[in-house]
């Protein structure tokens, strides 16, 4: 993911209410999200080149996203799958606050990412970046996270925030939430943050939703978790140039009938 806007037990009758657009190139072979054959219990995509997923969640009520950290490649030959950490939570058994400590001590072996991952005991950060600093807990609130840490005031994060929050006012509606992904307004060259990957790169990867020759947004996600436990999760997945494919729903309820 290289956008995640949400807002975290702050609207009434909503526990998350999430979107969020997948950047990648275009010939990075995917799958769409899907209950996945050999563990139905998971309803995520997939990256077909490492395996893992940038964003899931589960019949359960476990939720991840990651997105990476905008830096220049990491080469190193042992460097581990990004997507893992996500996959590694969702499949995984221990309470959000033991498992993020484990992650913790083992975020030196990846690319620079960030990091959600929760259910209804917590949502938590993690990055191995910039001023990310421990794990933390998250107290109720609307976030924004791209390729830094966790709020920085980017264009697209801060204008995607505002965005989320009037959609409060109609339910969050699915469809308004995937439109707000799709705005395609670029950052004036005096709200471009210096990331290293020089100013032409600079405004291609400053809207919200990106469209070039070879990278752009693959994938537009709303998901919902209400109070009364009905998870919702709507995907739109996009081409070259972002020329839409297939939108997928999803609807469920979590054991209890609650959400988090």
């Amino acid at each position: 993911m290289c956008l995640i806007l949400f807002s975290y037990q702050q609207t009434p009758g909503f526990s998350l209410a999430l979107a969020a657009n997948r950047d990648e190139f275009y010939r990075r072979p995917t799958r769409p999200m899907r209950f996945w054959p050999e563990d139905p219990q998971l309803l995520a995509g997939q990256d077909r080149r490492e395996g893992g997923t940038w964003l899931g969640v589960t019949r359960s009520g476990r939720f991840a996203a990651v997105t990476n950290y905008r830096e220049p490649p990491d080469t190193r030959a042992d460097r581990l799958s990004r997507g893992r950490l996500t996959l590694d939570f969702l499949q995984s058994s221990l309470p959000p606050a033991a498992w993020i400590q484990t992650a913790q001590e083992s975020r030196h072996r990846y690319g620079g990412f960030n990091l959600l991952v929760g259910d209804a005991s917590g949502l938590w950060y993690l990055g191995n970046r910039g001023d990310a600093g421990p794990a933390s807990r998250l107290t109720p609130g609307l976030y924004g996270l791209s390729n830094d840490v966790l709020d920085t005031p980017w264009f697209k994060v801060e204008e995607g925030k505002r965005a989320l929050a009037q959609s409060a006012a109609d339910g969050h509606p699915h469809a308004e939430m995937v439109r707000l992904l799709r705005h395609g307004q670029r950052a004036q060259d005096e709200q471009l943050p210096n990331t290293g990957v020089g100013r032409k790169l600079e405004r291609m990867l400053s809207p919200r939703f990106i469209r070039s020759p070879l990278y752009g947004t693959r994938a537009s996600t709303a998901l919902t978790i209400r109070a009364n436990g009905e998870v919702a999760v709507t995907e739109q997945n996009y081409t070259y140039f972002g020329l839409p494919l297939k939108r997928q729903e999803f609807v469920f309820t979590l054991p209890g009938s609650q959400g988090w």
